[in-house]
């Protein structure tokens, strides 16, 4: 199995503190249960490791590691129209009437409760990884607005529980802009073969490369012209590859052969969990230390990210639109 495919990192408030044994009882009083049926959605705490009853924080090396799951029903709204105009047809040759906004309205909201046990389900699970040491949390998502629902989860059912997304003294777009510029990389990092360059005007255009070189004169020109890079693949110590979005995401990882021990693990089986887990941590607990390092160190509070300059003669980059 694979813990961790696109990540967001959060800085943990130092005023929350919990032992292994208070987040299993405390995560107990969430776990999932399945739609009813009539529940649109339903979301909570499942075991890391799959098995029924089992814990709900699985520590792996003092790594904790969690499971949410999210199902959801959602009836086809082409279905729910097809019935409505079905009942409007009748109403309207029992009653000699046209149904106004509002009776169409209070009927598509019966049609689609009548539906909701007849749907089909989604689910979704999300891979949750605290390090209560470097008080770090990771959310295997590079959906915002899933990440802040696990992160709501995780409020609600630890007691004082803050966080705060990292944000990093350069911005990551100025900060790849110039790696570009210099074909000057990080300590310890490589540029891959896949970018996207987009335009801060009007315009919006975009420029993607995809199992391209780089170190070219028309990815500066890019540059030079004004386009920032929103995303940028790169290698990491020959051990992890990743791509690095302007808003801080780590997106599309890879752990390299000869890294990740793949015949340990590429079975996916249970016995199999620890070292997956370890492997997982241990390199990116490693690979988010350099990188905040290679983006200047994270942001204080209140503090403005920078505009990291080339040292190329190129002309100055362009201030960056926030992100």
């Amino acid at each position: 199995m694979s813990f961790f495919k696109n990540v967001i990192v959060y800085r943990i408030e130092s005023s929350w503190s919990a032992t292994l044994e208070q987040a299993e009882l405390a995560l107990d009083a969430h776990r999932f249960a399945p739609c009813g049926a009539t529940q649109e959605k339903s979301a909570g705490w499942i075991e890391p490791r799959g098995q029924a009853n089992g814990a709900l924080v699985e520590s792996v090396g003092g790594h904790w590691l969690l499971e949410f799951m999210i199902e959801a029903k959602a009836v086809p709204a082409s279905v729910i129209r097809r019935k409505v105009d079905e009942r409007c047809a009748q109403i309207e040759a029992t009653t000699g009437r046209k149904p106004g906004k509002k009776e169409k309205r209070d009927l598509k909201e019966d049609i689609a409760h009548e539906l909701l046990p007849m749907a089909f389900t989604r689910q979704a699970k999300v891979t949750v990884w605290i390090d209560p040491e470097s008080r770090r949390l990771v959310i295997n998502s590079s959906n915002v607005s899933r990440a802040d629902e696990v992160v709501t989860a995780l409020v609600n059912a630890f007691e004082g529980f803050a966080v705060a997304q990292i944000s990093t003294t350069i911005e990551p777009a100025a900060a790849m802009s110039n790696w570009l510029s210099t074909q000057e990389p990080p300590a310890g990092f490589t540029i891959d073969r896949e970018c996207e360059l987009k335009a801060s005007d009007e315009s919006k255009s975009v420029v993607r490369y995809a199992k391209h070189a780089l170190d070219i004169d028309e990815v500066r020109q890019h540059i030079e012209q004004g386009k920032r890079p929103t995303r940028l693949a790169m290698t990491w110590d020959d051990r992890v590859s990743f791509e690095l979005t302007e808003g801080m995401t780590l997106r599309k990882i890879v752990f390299l052969e000869g890294t990740d021990s793949t015949s340990a693990i590429k079975d996916g089986k249970d016995d199999n969990f620890d070292a997956d887990a370890a492997i997982a941590t241990g390199e990116l607990g490693q690979l988010v230390p350099d990188l905040l390092e290679a983006l200047g160190g994270e942001m204080a509070l209140g503090v403005a990210a920078r505009v990291e300059k080339a040292d190329s003669p190129a002309e100055a980059e362009t201030e960056d639109a926030p992100f």
